[in-house]
């Protein structure tokens, strides 16, 4: 009878050991993300999906909210461990700063796509430019949003005053100006947003240009805002409409296990195919985009994983 050798037993147990998969990690982590059946919740959702499937111990659970400023909040007072957000947001609650009286522990996991924003009004509105919105009812967005936080400078920075502000939620915005309850309303999002996409086929709308402003907006608040444009057509339009651009970020509490931050930076590469959302078309799902996050700080298990896989 022969025997293996002792050294070859311990080679072929290490090679074994080699080629078994790694579990991942084992956390249960609360995604914080935005309205239900909008871009951030369906992203959300897709994140928790796909989390699990690339590690069966991590459970991420999606709880829906206003969105952005609400998310940093949750964020502060250890309600969720991670959020989806608008940069600018983002930026504030690290500075403590705007609408946070205090910093934020947060850090950056990515920054994702990037949103435009729209200043949506009939298009038999006399409305041409921001201007003329004062003494206009108009919606900002829905209270404790990123939507509604950019809305207010983009008024402060175009020196409009006396507008008649409410606090409505992408549909319930559609909605009142559908019934001519606002003459105008704000949203932050893709190019095109499917709830304003449906909306211009029941009432033709027009987009207010929003061009040069983001110049002035950069000096007042930081360099998260950009010059972009709405394409031509979307919503019918003739032309390509200038706006302000920000991004969206995904971010998580400071103290995040290192293992758990690295593992869901990792799932949005390696399963960047199945997280598309319809409502932020040209997604930047690559490291150079993402880890541009300015003045948040990468968390250092995201780090980790863009040094590991791309040097």
């Amino acid at each position: 009878m022969h025997t293996v050798p002792r050294r070859l037993l311990l080679a072929l147990a290490a090679g074994g050991l080699a080629g078994c998969s790694d579990p991942g990690p084992s956390a249960r982590v609360r995604l914080a993300t935005g309205p239900r059946g909008g871009p951030y919740a369906t992203f959300g959702s897709r994140l928790a999906t796909e989390a699990h499937r690339a590690h069966h111990g991590l459970t991420v659970r999606v709880l829906t909210t206003a969105a952005s400023v609400e998310n940093l909040r949750m964020l502060g007072d250890g309600r969720a461990d991670t959020a989806l957000t608008l940069a600018d947001s983002a930026a504030d609650a690290a500075a403590g700063r705007g609408t946070f009286r205090r910093r934020m522990p947060v850090a950056a996991l990515a920054r994702l796509y990037l949103n435009y924003l729209h200043l949506v009004v009939p298009a038999d509105s006399t409305i041409e430019h921001p201007a003329q919105l004062a003494g206009r009812t108009v919606s900002l967005g829905a209270a404790e949003s990123g939507t509604s936080t950019t809305a207010g400078r983009v008024l402060a920075t175009a020196g409009v005053r006396d507008v008649r502000a409410v606090r409505l939620g992408l549909g319930e915005s559609a909605d009142a100006l559908l019934r001519r309850d606002v003459d105008a309303f704000f949203w932050s999002g893709g190019a095109p947003t499917w709830a304003i996409a449906r909306l211009a086929r029941r009432r033709p709308l027009r987009l207010i240009p929003l061009g040069g402003l983001a110049r002035a907006l950069r000096g007042a608040h930081g360099p998260v805002y950009e010059e972009v444009s709405i394409p031509a057509g979307v919503y019918g339009t003739r032309g390509p409409t200038p706006t302000v651009g920000t991004p969206s970020y995904l971010v998580c509490r400071s103290g995040l296990a290192d293992g758990t931050a690295r593992a869901l930076t990792g799932v949005l590469f390696e399963r960047r195919d199945r997280l598309a959302v319809p409502d932020a078309p040209g997604s930047r799902l690559d490291e150079r985009y993402a880890i541009g996050t300015g003045t948040v700080p990468l968390h250092p298990g995201a780090a980790a994983y863009y040094r590991a896989a791309y040097g």
